[in-house]
C-alpha cells in the first residue's frame, strides 16, 4: 500500500491525493468552501456617441459610476452614430440595445418621456450661448445690445432641428435656420445661410478644436442667456442605471469632486470667452418644467460664483443671470 501511495503522490500531487482519500461528505464540504465567488460581468453603459466623444460628458459619467462601486463593475461604450432625435427615440423604446444614456438639454416632453437625473452636468453653463461666426461677419454684431436689435438687423441663428434651443429662440422672436445634421450646420455658416451658430459656453471651444479651422471664430461681445439645464437621461425602464448615476453625482457634489470636474473642464471657456465682460441678452424659456425651474434657480448662485472666480473682471456680476425675461 505504501508503494502505491508513493506512486499516486508523484502522479497526482499531495493536495489532490488528500482530497481523493477524504470521505465524500468532507471533500464536498471543503470543495464548496473553496469554490470561487462568481465574477460579475461589467455593466455596459452605452453612451450616445456625441456625448462619448465629449471629454467632459464622458468624464462626468465615469466619475458618477466610479462613486457607486456597490452597483458592480461597468464599462462605458460608444453608441453607433445617430442624430439626437433618434437617440431619444431609442431611449423611449425602453429596452433599446443601442443607447443607455444620453446627455441632452431638459424639456417638458423629455422629462415626461424619459427619466432625467436632475443635476445640470455643467451647473447651467449650457444656457449661456455665444455666437460662432465667420471672420467676415463678425462686424455685423457690433453694437447689438438687445434681442430687438438682433431682429432689426436681420441676424439669423443656426440650430439643430431637434434642439430645444430652436423653440426657445423662436419663442423670443429670433429667426432660426435649422438642419438635422450637426456637421452640416458648420458648412451652412460658411455659406452664409445664417450669421450666428449659437453654441453653449461649455461646448464651443471643443467645437473649434474639433473643426480645426480658422474659418470660424467666437464673436467677442454678446452672451445669450436663458435657463437651460442639461441632464443625463435614461429609459423609464432602466431605473437602476438612473439611480446609480444620480447617487454617484450626489456623492461627487458632497465630496467636492464635482467642483473639481467643473474646474477641470469649464474654467477655461469661462476665462477665455470673458463671460463676465459681455453684453447679456436674456431670453425666456417657456419649455421648462416646474421642477427644472427650481433646479435652475438653485444652480444660478453657484454658476455666478463660478464665473466670477474664473472670469477676467474684478467686479461682481450683480445678478446678471437672475432675470429670465426678454430684454426689450
Amino acid at each position: 500500500m505504501g508503494g502505491l501511495l508513493k506512486q499516486l503522490r508523484q502522479y497526482l500531487g499531495t493536495g489532490l491525493l488528500t482530497l481523493c482519500l477524504l470521505p465524500a461528505s468532507q471533500s464536498m464540504a471543503e470543495g464548496a468552501v473553496a469554490s470561487p465567488v462568481p465574477v460579475l460581468a461589467p455593466q455596459s453603459v452605452i453612451l450616445w456617441h456625441r456625448n462619448y466623444d465629449s471629454p467632459a460628458v464622458r468624464a462626468l459619467l465615469t466619475l458618477a459610476l466610479e462613486k457607486t462601486p456597490e452597483y458592480g463593475p461597468y464599462r462605458i461604450v460608444r453608441s453607433i452614430e445617430m442624430g439626437q432625435g433618434r437617440a431619444l427615440l431609442e431611449l423611449m423604446r425602453n429596452n433599446s440595445d443601442l443607447v443607455t444614456v444620453a446627455n441632452v438639454a431638459a424639456t417638458l416632453d423629455r422629462e415626461d418621456d424619459l427619466v432625467a437625473i436632475p443635476i445640470p452636468i455643467d451647473s447651467g453653463l449650457l444656457g449661456l450661448r455665444v455666437c460662432l461666426v465667420t471672420p467676415a461677419n463678425q462686424n455685423l454684431f457690433e453694437g447689438v445690445t438687445s434681442v430687438a436689435e438682433l431682429r432689426k438687423r436681420g441676424l439669423r441663428i443656426g440650430q439643430g432641428v431637434h434642439w430645444p434651443d430652436t423653440g426657445i429662440l423662436q419663442a423670443n422672436d429670433v429667426e432660426v435656420i435649422t438642419h438635422p445634421q450637426f456637421d452640416i450646420l458648420f458648412r451652412m455658416l460658411v455659406n452664409d445661410r445664417f450669421e450666428c451658430f449659437a453654441r453653449g459656453v461649455s461646448e464651443v471651444l471643443y467645437d473649434l478644436d474639433q473643426q480645426g479651422s480658422d474659418a470660424f471664430i467666437v464673436e467677442p461681445h454678446l452672451l445669450v442667456a436663458y435657463p437651460f439645464p442639461s441632464y443625463f437621461f435614461v429609459s423609464r425602464a432602466d431605473h437602476e442605471t438612473g439611480q446609480r448615476i444620480q447617487l454617484g453625482m450626489e456623492r461627487a457634489i458632497e465630496d467636492g469632486s464635482f467642483s473639481e470636474f467643473l474646474d477641470d473642464f469649464y474654467a477655461r471657456p469661462v476665462r477665455e470667452l470673458g463671460l463676465d465682460q459681455r453684453q447679456v441678452l436674456t431670453l425666456e424659456n417657456p419649455f421648462l418644467s416646474e421642477e427644472s425651474a427650481k433646479v435652475v434657480s438653485r444652480a444660478l448662485q453657484f454658476l455666478q460664483q463660478f464665473i466670477e472666480r474664473h472670469g477676467k473682471s474684478t467686479e461682481p456680476l450683480n445678478g446678471m443671470l437672475e432675470q429670465p425675461a426678454v430684454t426689450p
